[in-house]
């Protein structure tokens, strides 16, 4: 018989299933564990946005909506974006509504991106941008953030961009981030859009995590940089809607058009039932992470304290709802070796920096998307395995 495997794409010879869910498989028979893993909010849809998906099903709106997604959900991003961070686009041409945010940046970077072309990216980042660029036939460029408090100095990205010349295609920024919760301020978005604005370069913004920052207002680089942008967001974590997957690309016309060509083959378009309960959620539901975000915050602050008191060194999160942690010298300096001891012994799953990239070994991600009883809990037994007890 014909091995067939033998004739797949050789691109996806460069590609895994993340260390993030692969780890969280291996630790996951542990008996009693206890995860603090995956990046998804622990709250439930709003009641009024569960209701209007409900309603759409009765209502028959079980067809296709055009490509773009229906008007009513394009006017709400519209409006949204614009109240919330003071950025407007078209929704009638600058607008697509996609499945999740990963279908957005798929779709953008597959549109973007040939053979050769170099994509220059923050790290530690999250891991699910590489095995795009990988199929497309590009190669990533890390710049290594952790001698900067996590943020993207402009001097770093300046010297990167010059480096490696006209073939650097795209730049990804993704704030607040994951897997470090920093964010940007004002004046370090803006120092970044003036460096930016001098070379010939898609810049792919993914702000999924806007609504949750909790020191500064996040401020979009869209607003410094339009015309160069490509802005990702979506409803998965502003409002616990991870499963009705719905996200938005948010791009000047002439981009939104040829993006466009990959989503539809990609997915056709998202959700009808979905998409009607995203209007619920960014009008009626326009300030619903404030609930979440309140609660996140004690969270944060709780963690924060309880691992800086055990010897981790920790660049505070000022948005998302993960803590990036550098491992005490007297530990386990492997970050998936200290992970499946702690798993192990302690019955507590986090993430192994590495899983996010070389400048996040030596580290964890806690994800504190969790109860404040688990969190406590999870904090005893970090406590009692660095302790060796």
């Amino acid at each position: 018989m014909t091995d067939l495997t033998k004739r797949f794409n050789k691109q996806l010879d460069k590609i895994a299933v993340s260390l993030i869910r692969q780890f969280d498989d291996r630790v996951s028979n542990i008996p009693n564990i206890l995860k603090l893993t995956l990046g998804e909010p622990d709250f439930n849809t709003p009641d009024h946005v569960k209701s209007a998906g409900s309603t759409a099903i009765e209502e028959n709106f079980s067809h296709y909506t055009g490509m773009s997604g229906l008007p009513d959900v394009r006017q709400a991003a519209s409006q949204f974006m614009e109240k919330k961070y003071q950025i407007s686009y078209d929704w009638q041409s600058e607008i697509l509504v996609t499945v999740g945010a990963t279908e957005a940046i798929a779709a953008s970077l597959l549109g973007i991106l040939e053979a050769g072309d170099k994509v220059l990216l923050p790290s530690p980042i999250y891991p699910g941008y590489e095995p795009v660029i990988a199929l497309a036939g590009a190669e990533p460029v890390y710049i290594d953030t952790s001698d900067n408090g996590f943020v993207l100095a402009p001097e770093a990205l300046e010297a990167a961009l010059q480096e490696h010349g006209e073939k650097v295609k795209t730049v990804i920024l993704n704030y607040p981030s994951n897997p470090t919760g920093v964010t940007y301020s004002r004046e370090e978005v803006k120092a970044l859009a003036e460096v930016l604005k001098n070379y010939p370069v898609f810049v792919i913004s993914d702000e999924i995590y806007s609504e949750l920052t909790y020191d500064t207002d996040h401020v979009s680089i869209a607003e410094y940089l339009r015309e160069q942008t490509i802005l990702i967001n979506g409803l998965s974590k502003s409002h616990a809607m991870t499963g009705w997957r719905i996200g938005f690309i948010l791009a000047p016309e002439e981009m939104t058009k040829e993006i466009m060509k990959v989503h539809q083959y990609l997915v056709t378009a998202a959700s009808t039932v979905s998409q009607k309960a995203a209007v619920q959620a960014l009008v009626d539901g326009i300030n619903d992470a404030q609930v979440m975000k309140v609660e996140y915050q004690k969270r944060r602050d709780f963690v924060y304290e309880k691992m800086t008191q055990l010897g981790f060194e920790v660049a505070k999160p000022s948005g998302a709802f993960y803590i990036f942690a550098k491992v005490p010298a007297n530990c386990i300096q492997d970050s998936m070796d200290f992970c499946v001891d702690l798993a192990q012994k302690q019955a507590l799953a986090v993430i192994p920096g590495i899983a996010f990239g070389e400048a996040g070994e030596s580290y964890i991600r806690i994800s504190y998307a969790a109860s404040m009883e688990d969190l406590e809990e999870a904090m005893t037994r970090m406590e009692r395995y660095v302790l060796g007890e």
